[in-house]
């Protein structure tokens, strides 16, 4: 492997893995505070992604500039996580909270499959593609290999940012507090007062808000079409389980690990790149059955 082939594969590496780590991190947030493996995730990923191509082209069409794409990128995904994500967690996961692990797998896959088919009523089956923020920003060359300032600056930038942002403001702040003395003990939290239903509802609203954030950061450097929402909640699923459930710092590093295996893959060995991200996580539970960083946890029998 020559050094151009080594730079691409290591940028396309950590873009990816900036990507996914997005997406992991509302699902490990989710599942660190409300214990639910929401499969229903993906679908609000790629919803995400739909609204963000669906709003660009309307204000480009009205004679906006390309790099108006940039906000409407987090309206796209706080419309996700309120009129998507909130219903949900309300009108729905609220009634199951105490009921079996399988039962709620069962319903959040339900969601999942009814949020694909209204993609396909709502945008058809046609694929999408609008990269307006990618060519607002550029290219950079770095080390004689040019590379486009948005996969290689700023989706790291936004994916670190996301990481000590949401450690600071679980640690730092009331809410944060809150939501933290809920996930150790959620009677006892409610005991002294805490409404443990609306940190509940919060939590969700955030995590389906990274979910909506990561569709709308794919948008510009892929083709939005049905299916995408699949694809990455099972590479989402593979980084948590990988990291151990709920460790926010610990998915970064098993979003990192599984995104540039799968790139060093694509040039060295694609015919085997689609399985290197679980062949990461089947070793690394084979080891570690409680992920990298997770502990073992007694159950009751």
């Amino acid at each position: 492997m020559n050094l151009t082939i080594f730079l691409l594969a290591l940028f396309d590496g950590i873009s990816y893995a900036a990507l996914v780590f997005i997406v992991a991190l509302g699902l490990t947030l989710i599942f660190g505070v409300m214990r639910i493996l929401n499969v229903a995730h993906g679908s609000l990923y790629a919803i995400g992604a739909y609204a963000t191509v669906s709003l660009t082209g309307f204000f480009l069409a009205l004679g906006f500039a390309p790099v108006f794409a940039f906000p409407l990128m987090l309206v796209s995904a706080v419309l996700v996580g309120v009129l998507l994500g909130g219903p949900i967690e309300w009108l729905l996961l609220r009634r199951i909270y105490d009921k079996p692990e399988v039962l709620q797998l069962l319903v959040t896959f339900a969601v999942f499959m009814i949020l694909e088919d209204v993609q396909r009523l709502v945008w058809g089956t046609q694929p999408y593609f609008r990269a307006s923020a990618l060519q607002a920003l550029g290219n950079v060359t770095l080390f004689g290999v040019t590379y486009t300032v948005y996969q290689l600056i700023l989706l790291p930038l936004v994916a670190i940012g996301l990481l000590f942002g949401l450690r600071f403001f679980l640690r730092h702040t009331v809410i944060g507090k809150l939501i933290l003395a809920t996930t150790e003990d959620r009677e006892a939290a409610q005991s002294i007062g805490i409404d443990a239903d609306r940190v509940f509802l919060f939590t969700f609203v955030v995590g389906a808000v990274l979910a909506g954030l990561g569709g709308a950061l794919a948008s510009p450097t892929t083709s939005i079409l049905p299916g995408m929402g699949a694809d990455m909640i099972v590479l989402s699923f593979a980084v948590v389980a990988t990291a151990g459930l709920g460790q926010i710092g610990g998915a970064a590093i098993a979003a990192l690990m599984i995104g540039l295996g799968r790139s060093f893959a694509v040039y060295v060995w694609p015919e085997v790149a689609v399985l290197v991200p679980y062949l990461i996580m089947v070793l690394v539970l084979l080891v570690r059955p409680e992920g990298l960083f997770g502990s073992p946890v007694a159950r009751k029998i």
